[in-house]
C-alpha cells in the first residue's frame, strides 16, 4: 500500500524579498529558503509550496495581496507559460544590476579568489528582437495550460510549432508571437504552420519518432540576408513529396529568405550536427559584418546570438588583451574564428581550435574573404589537441582568449594552459559558475585583474561576463 503524499503548506501575504538564480526570486520563512517564479521583490502574494527539501523549497504564487513598485508589465502574451523571458516584469535597470551582483556573488562564492573591482555592465541597447536566432519544434500535441485544461478546450488543430517548455519532453507550447526577433520570425512561423494544417502534414510524434515536420530555424543577419534551415524526419517517398512542394510553398511566398536550407533527421534527439544540410535555394549561408569585417555564417556555425551585445563583448575581449601587433594569440573554442579574426589586425598570428569541423571551415573562409593572412584554424576536441606538443610545435602563446561552453573548460585543458604560460589570459564566458570554478584552478598562476559583465540576453536570467587573468609574476 503507498504512503499518502503529506500535503505541502500554504504561506499567506509574503513579501518577496531578492532576485535568485534560474530567473525566479526568493524569500526566507524562518529557516527555509522558498523559491518562486514570476514575481518580483516587493510583490506581497500567498505561497503554495510545490516542493519541500530540508533547507529550501519551490513555490508557486496563488494570490497577489499587493504588486511591487518595481513591477513592470509583461510584453509578451506567452509570459509565464513558454518560460524564456522570465524577467519581462523587471525593468531593465533592474535586471543588469542583478545580474552584475550574479557574477559577483558566484566569482567570489566558487571562485573563492582575490578578485579586482567590477566593470559596471555593459547593458544591451536592444532589449527586444535582439536576437539574430531562433529554433521553433513541432509536436503533434500541444502544450495546454492549467485554465485550457480546466476549460475543457478542444482544438481544431491539437498539433503546434513552438517551444517546449518545462517538464514537457513530447508537446509544444503554441507561440503566436515572440519578440526575441525581428517580426519576420512570426510571419514565417505562422504561415508555414498554416501551410501544414491547411495541407494536412504530420507532426512529429517525439515518443513515437514518426511526422513528416520536426523542427525549424531562423538566422537574420545585419547586412539583411535570412536563412531558413527546415528540419524534417522523411521515412518514404510520399513524406520527400510533401517535403519538397513545402519548400517550394516557402520559396515561392518568402522571396526575403536567401538561404532556404533543409535537413532529414531519423534519429532519436534534434540535433542535426552530424547530419547533410540541403540546399533548396539560394546559398548554403549568411553574413554578418561587425567592424568592416564580413563572417560566414552556416547552418551549423555558432556565432553569438546578439549581433550588437556580440561587438560589444568582443570590444571588451580585445581591449583585455591589450594587443601591440608582436603577441601570438590562442582563441580556444573558436567557433567560426569570430574573435580571432576581429583581434588578427592587432596581433602577429592568432591560433583558434575548435571541435566542429564546419566552423573552422568557415573560420578559414572568414580570414580569406577579410584578406587576413596570419591566422591558423584547427579542428579538434579542445583536451586532445591543446597538449603539449601543440604548444612546443606553434609556440607558447602571449595572450589566450578562451570563450568555452556552458560546462566551462575540461581539467586537461586547464592544465595545457598553465603549461603554455601566457602573459594574459582573456576569459569570456555565458556561465560565470564554471568560469568561476575554472579560475580558481588557474589561481596558483594567475589573479584577476578586470571584469566585466556584459548583457547578451535581455529578460532572461543570462549573463556573459568576461575577465582577464594576468600572471602573477609579471
Amino acid at each position: 500500500m503507498s504512503r499518502k503524499k503529506k500535503a505541502l503548506p500554504l504561506f499567506e501575504a509574503v513579501e518577496i524579498t531578492q532576485v535568485a538564480a534560474e530567473g525566479k526570486a526568493l524569500v526566507r520563512i524562518n529557516d527555509l529558503v522558498v523559491f518562486v517564479p514570476y514575481v518580483v521583490p516587493g510583490d506581497v502574494v500567498d505561497l503554495q509550496l510545490t516542493r519541500k527539501k530540508h533547507s529550501y523549497a519551490e513555490a508557486v504564487a496563488v494570490k497577489f495581496h499587493k504588486y511591487s513598485e518595481r513591477r513592470t508589465s509583461a510584453f509578451c502574451p506567452h509570459f509565464g507559460v513558454c518560460g524564456g523571458c522570465k524577467w519581462q516584469i523587471l525593468p531593465y535597470e533592474d535586471q543588469i544590476a542583478y545580474k552584475q551582483q550574479q557574477v559577483m556573488d558566484q566569482l567570489t562564492r566558487i571562485g573563492k579568489v582575490e578578485l579586482s573591482e567590477c566593470s559596471p555592465i555593459l547593458g544591451s541597447a536592444k532589449t527586444q528582437a535582439y536576437r539574430n536566432k531562433v529554433e521553433f519544434g513541432f509536436a503533434n500535441k500541444r502544450w495546454l495550460t492549467s485554465e485550457e485544461i480546466a476549460s475543457g478546450v478542444r482544438y481544431e488543430h491539437p498539433e503546434a510549432v513552438g517551444y517546449h517548455t518545462s517538464g514537457s519532453f513530447d508537446k509544444i507550447l503554441p507561440i503566436e508571437e515572440c519578440h526575441l526577433m525581428d517580426d519576420v520570425n512570426n510571419t514565417i512561423r505562422n504561415g508555414i504552420r498554416d501551410y501544414a494544417y491547411e495541407n494536412g502534414l504530420s507532426f512529429y510524434d517525439q515518443r513515437e519518432h514518426t511526422g513528416l515536420l520536426r523542427g525549424m530555424m531562423l538566422r537574420l543577419s545585419n547586412t539583411g540576408e535570412l536563412m531558413l534551415l527546415m528540419q524534417f524526419c522523411i521515412m518514404d517517398d510520399k513524406e520527400q513529396q510533401q517535403a519538397d512542394a513545402m519548400l517550394q510553398w516557402i520559396s515561392d511566398n518568402y522571396k526575403q529568405i536567401s538561404s532556404l536550407l533543409w535537413v532529414n533527421n531519423q534519429k532519436f534527439n534534434d540535433t542535426f550536427g552530424d547530419l547533410p544540410v540541403h540546399c533548396f535555394r539560394g546559398t548554403d549561408h549568411i553574413f554578418l559584418e561587425m567592424e568592416g569585417l564580413r563572417f560566414k555564417v552556416g547552418p551549423k556555425s555558432f556565432y553569438q546570438t546578439n549581433t550588437d551585445q556580440a561587438y560589444e563583448l568582443y570590444k571588451v575581449a580585445r581591449n583585455f588583451a591589450g594587443l601591440t601587433g608582436n603577441e601570438l594569440v590562442y582563441d580556444l573554442y573558436t567557433g567560426t574564428g569570430t574573435i580571432a579574426n576581429f583581434v588578427s589586425r592587432q596581433a602577429r598570428q592568432v591560433i583558434g581550435i575548435e571541435y566542429v569541423p564546419e566552423a573552422i571551415e568557415d573560420a578559414k573562409v572568414n580570414s580569406e574573404i577579410n584578406n587576413i593572412h596570419n591566422t591558423l584554424f584547427y579542428a579538434a576536441d579542445m583536451k586532445d589537441i591543446l597538449n603539449q606538443d601543440f604548444i612546443m610545435r606553434h609556440g607558447a602563446p602571449d595572450v589566450i582568449i578562451t570563450d568555452p561552453p556552458r560546462a566551462g573548460m575540461h581539467k586537461d585543458v586547464i592544465d595545457a594552459i598553465l603549461f603554455a604560460n601566457a602573459r594574459k589570459i582573456v576569459y569570456v564566458s555565458c556561465n560565470p559558475s564554471t568560469q568561476a570554478r575554472d579560475i580558481q584552478l588557474l589561481d596558483t598562476n594567475y589573479r584577476v585583474t578586470r571584469i566585466q559583465p556584459v548583457d547578451m540576453f535581455p529578460h532572461t536570467q543570462h549573463v556573459e561576463n568576461v575577465v582577464l587573468l594576468e600572471r602573477r609574476e609579471d
